[in-house]
């Protein structure tokens, strides 16, 4: 895969900055989702050739870190809180009538591509005044 020569710099500074090649990983993916939105196929294949790695060691890392994607985000990420406390005030109606209303999942776009939804707490990121209340 061809990378731009920026990319490709950083991903290089990257290999020789560690012991061990390996601990480049999460930063290699890192900066190969803020240049194209999402983690291809081809992208896997080139992080492993870098690293020594085989695709599906990269690929157990893209699965296991909920802020790596596989796909391209819609336009608006819309997350809902399920851990224990927001499930205690409702967090789950809140998922439901999500799903119902944009006609999706988890880590599902609609068919337009303008929401993609997400659900883990640790995912959670809310946009909200200081003062306005958590839900």
């Amino acid at each position: 895969m061809e990378l731009p020569p920026k990319l490709s710099a950083k991903f290089e500074k990257l290999q020789t900055g560690y012991p061990q090649k390996r601990s480049a990983l999460i930063p290699m993916l890192m900066y190969a989702q803020d240049e194209f939105g999402y983690i291809s196929d081809e992208m896997i294949a080139e992080i492993a050739r870098r690293l020594d790695l085989n695709n599906v060691q990269v690929e157990e890392t893209l699965a296991y870190y909920s802020m790596l994607r596989r796909k391209p985000m819609g336009k608006h990420h819309v997350q809902i809180c399920t851990n224990v406390a927001c499930m205690l005030k409702g967090g789950y109606e809140i998922l439901d009538r999500a799903k119902k209303r944009l006609e999706i999942g988890h880590k599902e776009i609609t068919h337009r591509r303008l929401h993609r939804r997400a659900r883990h707490a640790g995912e959670l990121r809310l946009l909200r005044k200081p003062d306005a209340p958590q839900i």
